[in-house]
């Protein structure tokens, strides 16, 4: 019997006589870990973390919303709990996937809607034009602007996926990513809080994913009222809040 699937959480046996079905039985790796609104636990077998949109546009002084007046100090705070999480969590076998948004140069998929958020009276710098400081354009898959930022260098073995709107889930095959990997539970990281994290937050917990934030490990540019509701919204209906110092403890521990 040969396997035949993508990833080992989630593949067939099979030979010119038989097709089995069965997938393989993977051992949990449990760990307890303070939350809010009560603790935590979790099996990391079935656990990723999704870091969402550290990228240049978003947290370079010379990225995209630097250049339309943004202070991006906020945004880059979460470089530093993930550059302590991430290892650990590499280290613990936990997949880590890079959620970036990346638009087809031919911005095809997107709606003058979505475009209109970003550039309302079609005069500013919006999606795909060019950036002031260097000519990259705007969250064009491939470019500097929408590459994670230097300090936060992807590693060989993580997973990128490229987004089109604020949420990952649509018109994007992280879904069908995560349920080949047989992740139940995502880690949520990244930027911006109220908006890229929480819409994909929201849509993970629709589709029935266990959602749990990393706060150290989010950030916004918004005023704080933004990161205290989508807090509350986030205890209060669509799943729990952690720290990345708090689940390296005790990933590291075991």
């Amino acid at each position: 019997m040969k396997p035949l699937g993508a990833t080992r959480h989630n593949r067939w046996q099979v030979s010119p006589e038989r097709v089995d079905l069965v997938r393989p039985t993977i051992a949990p790796r449990i760990v307890d870990v303070a939350a809010e609104p009560r603790a935590l636990t979790i099996d990391l077998a079935r656990t990723a973390i999704l870091v969402i949109d550290m990228q240049n546009d978003f947290c370079h002084p010379d990225g995209w919303l630097a250049s339309i007046g943004v202070d991006v100090a906020p945004a880059r705070a979460p470089i530093a709990p993930l550059l302590a999480t991430l290892p650990a969590l590499r280290a613990a076998d936990v997949p880590v996937l890079w959620l970036n948004w990346g638009n087809r140069p031919d911005l095809l998929n997107i709606s003058p809607a979505l475009l209109g958020v970003y550039d309302p009276n079609g005069e500013g710098v919006g999606l795909g034009a060019p950036l002031p400081s260097n000519g990259a354009p705007v969250l064009q898959a491939g470019s500097w602007a929408a590459a994670v930022v230097d300090e936060l260098a992807p590693a060989a073995g993580d997973i990128r996926v490229d987004k089109y709107r604020m949420s990952g889930f649509w018109d994007t095959p992280l879904d069908s990513i995560l349920r080949n990997l047989g992740v139940t539970t995502l880690l949520f990281a990244g930027v911006n809080l109220d908006q890229c994290v929480m819409c994909t937050l929201q849509d993970a917990n629709f589709l029935g994913y266990d959602c749990v934030l990393l706060e150290d490990c989010a950030a916004t540019t918004s005023p704080d009222f933004c990161t205290q509701a989508t807090l509350y919204n986030i205890r209060q209906c669509f799943g729990l809040v952690t720290t990345g110092a708090a689940l390296t403890a005790v990933v590291g521990a075991r």
